[in-house]
């Protein structure tokens, strides 16, 4: 490790290695305006296309980021010819449908879907060898993968500074901002919040034996939910622990209430501490420093970056997609892997209606 220089070595955003294939945007609302196209932009990804469940939006985002055409219904962009990759930015109980027919269409390569994939395992499963009979592309969204702090700290696990890792943890205190359609499931912050850090803890230390999960409801949520608050504790097969935690009451939220919302994260390994806080919700770069008596003799180093993990997370998101169509290689966010997110997620349910910790190899997963 180079004291002089902290940043040595590591790869907070990923290379562009693949920006040709032309995308159609399906989606106008809050990630595709601010995140997907902001992040394709700078990337230079071709966007030819775009559609929404309300044309006049879609209008208005085609304007805003120069895309050349407006489809008046997702169904007819993906029946436009020259769109090679469909990126799916829309309900999850409407995005399967969409998601099949595209895989009916020959000019469609790959497909870009949102977590969670479907609103069960078993229809997740279905999509995954639908998809693979098709001949086609399936990835899905998991962009916490691609947060700088995210890829910065596998990089430093991956080469040992850490030792063997024993605890981590994943702590948020931040209040979403709950899109109109979730009112209508039964199921909220496991499925659509905690699904982001259950996957990068997937990532980060690959697949936990078993889960427990409990929750209450959030007192600021005025629509019915199963789920509010929540908080799950992961156990691995080495021994690691790990906790997530999502607060999204996270105090009240009222005139003159000077709130403290955030997500910070610890993880502790036999060798040294790493830990840091994601840049969202309040807009700012993730940070992480770490201290190992391998590689820094001990002492906190803090590696900077000024990318974001919105919206600059989603270059990776999509490149890694592009380049897999190119080269024929499988994607980093595979459909196959998100399988087994979509399973943890499934065991969390378990556990919180059943009020046990819940194996992993108790939810089949074919």
């Amino acid at each position: 490790m180079n004291l002089t220089n902290p940043m040595a070595g590591f790869a907070p955003d990923p290379e562009v290695r693949t920006n040709t294939l032309r995308i159609g945007c399906i989606g106008a609302g809050m990630i595709m305006a601010e995140c997907h196209l902001a992040a394709y932009r700078q990337a230079g990804f071709p966007v030819v296309a775009i559609a929404s469940r309300t044309p006049s939006r879609a209008r208005a985002v085609a304007d805003r980021w120069g895309i050349p055409v407006v489809h008046p219904t997702p169904e007819a962009l993906i029946r436009d010819p020259g769109i090679e990759i469909l990126d799916i930015a829309y309900p999850p109980d409407q995005q399967p449908a969409l998601i099949r027919d595209a895989l009916a269409q020959p000019h469609i390569r790959g497909i870009l879907a949102q977590k969670p994939l479907a609103l069960t395992l078993a229809e997740a499963i279905t999509l995954r060898d639908e998809a693979a009979a098709a001949g086609k592309v399936l990835s899905v969204n998991q962009n916490m993968r691609y947060d700088q702090s995210m890829r910065v700290l596998k990089q430093i696990l991956d080469r040992g500074d850490l030792g063997e890792p024993v605890f981590a943890q994943i702590d948020m205190h931040a209040i979403p901002h709950w899109q109109s359609f979730l009112a209508e499931y039964d199921r909220l912050t496991l499925a659509n919040m905690a699904v982001h850090h259950l996957d990068v803890l997937r990532f980060l230390f690959g697949d936990p034996e078993e889960i427990t999960t409990v929750t209450r409801r959030d007192p600021r949520t005025r629509f019915d939910h199963s789920d509010g608050i929540t908080v799950s504790t992961l156990r691995f097969p080495s021994g690691l622990l790990a906790l997530s935690l999502e607060d999204v009451w996270s105090g009240p939220r009222e005139p003159g209430y000077k709130d403290d919302q955030h997500i910070a994260w610890r993880v502790e390994g036999t060798d040294g501490v790493a830990k840091g806080t994601i840049g969202w919700p309040v807009g700012v770069p993730s940070t992480l420093t770490f201290a190992s008596r391998r590689t820094t003799g001990g002492e906190w180093v803090t590696p900077r970056w000024e990318t974001m993990w919105f919206p600059h997370a989603f270059v990776g998101v999509m490149e890694q997609l592009q380049h897999a169509i190119a080269t024929g290689t499988p994607p980093a966010l595979s459909v196959e892997d998100n399988i087994r997110t979509v399973a943890l997620i499934e065991a969390g349910y378990r556990s919180i209606a059943e009020k046990r910790t819940v194996r992993l190899d108790e939810i089949g997963i074919r």
